[in-house]
């Protein structure tokens, strides 16, 4: 196939950027990644990682890393003038090894992924922009520019476009940007805070003059965020002390100092989503293909997603896993994610904005009903974690599954009863030192599931049947019904088995007595004419 000697060209190298390249190069396929001269910065904005996105770090390898770094948080709290309405507990997730957010700079969550790049032999070529893209139908050709004024024109075999809201990729591509009328303008820092207000928790804060939002950081730093009138500040007019403090005192729950800024700066949001994320070999992720509402911290998360999604599906391609056609897929589930992403976060900034007495009265009385009920903690905190992403309507839900970051070839698979089987036919497939199933991070995994109940009396041979049945190196996970709760409700009471893709969807669930139909399954997730 076309492209499969050619390193892939991954254009910025911001967090979106190098998830891809990490996960490509983890899979043995070769990465560019240049990025026009962003570097590091002191205005840092993404700073929380979702529990969703916890377990797809894993796939790479750094989710520990992140956690040494990070402030862990349990939940989010939101209030209104000064009282609490409800609580979204992260802690109360029932089907994530992961049960809180995490809340460090962009910065830091970069350095640990640049590290973690170079671990795996990468580079990022910085000071490199990308000036022109010729999209012909055998792949793309582009200009690139250095630093000292050289010019290098590159066939790359694929592309990959995370290079920001501005992005030159998508602009060559001449591919739409265009959403809903959202229009807000935020005032940001990262300040030391002496407060009253818990530190495991962030806090949304309404007031009749506005929202404002307090994310504790760990020793003593918060982020504060707050809406602004539009062009109230500028680069070289940032957000002072004394403005902070003051809105604080206006809409902060509890007694809040703010002692220092860190830094500070203030930005213009207006969503846009791309009208398509595929141009034949090239594609878009991050801000270069959505920017949302930052109200909810889902911008970088839903970015972070982009990659994992093209990521397992491209390198399966280049390593002739899967056929080309699978690629298709990343367009337009991630495209559907966006939308529904750019929809909540614009319902949850709009709420925190409304200012008569009849709408703060009516906002005020659905949040504390919600609270109280247990459908904020069912609907909203799934939505926060983004646990609660889906493709294709409700077909394809997440899973309560870890994904592997080793290699899974060779070692043991569990049987029906729990015990180790060996066998050559399976990569190995296995449950953690948590106790949570492992699935295998480059194909799809077929679950075996007994159910809650004794196990029937031939479940035993029906499994060993269905691993002979199944195609050389697919891998099986056979389950007891020692599993999180999470996973057996997702299951269901008796027996089955489950196709789950790379990412820890369920792709299908199946009946166990027709092998055949398994396999049928696997050749058409795999997008590939026949398979040996």
């Amino acid at each position: 196939m076309h492209g499969t000697d050619r390193p892939v060209l991954v254009v910025g190298a911001g967090p979106v950027g190098l998830v891809v390249a990490c996960e490509l190069l983890q899979q043995g396929v070769p990465v560019r990644v240049v990025d026009a001269g962003r570097g590091h910065t002191a205005h840092s904005r993404a700073n929380v990682i979702w529990p969703r996105n916890l377990e797809l770090l894993d796939r790479i390898g750094v989710t520990e890393e992140l956690l040494d770094t990070g402030h862990r948080l349990a939940g989010t709290a939101f209030y209104s003038r000064g009282r609490r309405l409800a609580t979204a507990w992260m802690s109360k997730l029932p089907d994530s090894p992961y049960p809180f957010a995490l809340t460090l700079s962009q910065n830091d969550t970069e350095g640990v992924l640049r590290r973690r790049l170079a671990a795996l032999g990468g580079t990022v070529e910085q000071g490199v922009r990308l000036t022109a893209l010729d999209n012909a139908a055998y792949g793309p050709a582009v200009k690139l520019e250095h630093e000292d004024g050289r010019t290098e024109e590159l066939e790359p075999g694929w592309l990959v476009g995370a290079d920001g809201a501005h992005s030159t990729v998508r602009k060559e591509l001449g591919i739409g940007y265009d959403g809903p009328p959202v229009d807000v303008s935020f005032a940001i820092t990262d300040a030391r805070l002496t407060t009253t207000l818990s530190e495991d928790l962030s806090h949304y804060c309404y007031a009749p003059s506005g929202a404002m939002v307090l994310g504790p950081m760990g020793d003593g730093v918060h982020r504060i965020a707050l809406n602004v009138p539009h062009d109230t500040y500028s680069e070289d007019d940032p957000p002072p002390r004394e403005m902070f403090q003051q809105v604080v005192d206006d809409r902060a729950a509890g007694r809040s100092r703010v002692e220092e800024l860190l830094w500070s700066g203030s930005f213009r949001v207006r969503v846009r989503i791309a009208s398509a994320f595929r141009s034949g070999r090239c594609f878009l992720a991050g801000d270069a293909a959505h920017v949302i509402s930052p109200a909810g911290g889902q911008g970088m998360n839903t970015g972070m997603q982009d990659a994992f999604n093209l990521a397992w599906k491209l390198s399966g391609v280049l390593r002739g896993e899967f056929g080309e056609p699978i690629l298709d897929s990343y367009d337009s589930e991630r495209r559907a994610v966006s939308h529904e992403v750019a929809r909540s976060t614009a319902l949850l900034t709009k709420a925190g904005l409304v200012n008569t007495p009849a709408k703060v009265a009516l906002r005020d009385a659905a949040f504390t009903a919600a609270d109280r009920t247990g459908l904020f903690q069912r609907r909203l905190a799934p939505q926060l974690s983004q646990t609660a992403v889906s493709y294709d309507g409700d077909r394809h839900p997440r899973m309560p599954l870890k994904v592997s970051s080793d290699s899974l070839a060779g070692g043991s698979l569990f049987g029906g009863s729990g015990e180790a089987v060996t066998g050559s036919r399976s990569a190995a497939s296995r449950l953690d030192n948590s106790g949570w199933p492992t699935i295998d991070r480059d194909r799809h995994t077929v679950l075996l599931w007994p159910g809650t109940r004794t196990p029937p009396a031939d479940w035993q041979r029906t499994s060993d049947q269905l691993r002979r049945e199944l195609p050389e190196g697919t891998p099986v996970l056979g389950l007891t019904r020692a599993v999180p709760r999470g996973l057996a409700r997702a299951l269901g009471p008796g027996p089955a088995v489950a196709v789950v893709r790379p990412d820890g969807h369920l792709l299908a669930r199946a009946d166990p007595g027709r092998p055949q139909d398994i396999t049928r399954l696997l050749t058409r997730a795999a997008h590939l004419r026949s398979r040996s």
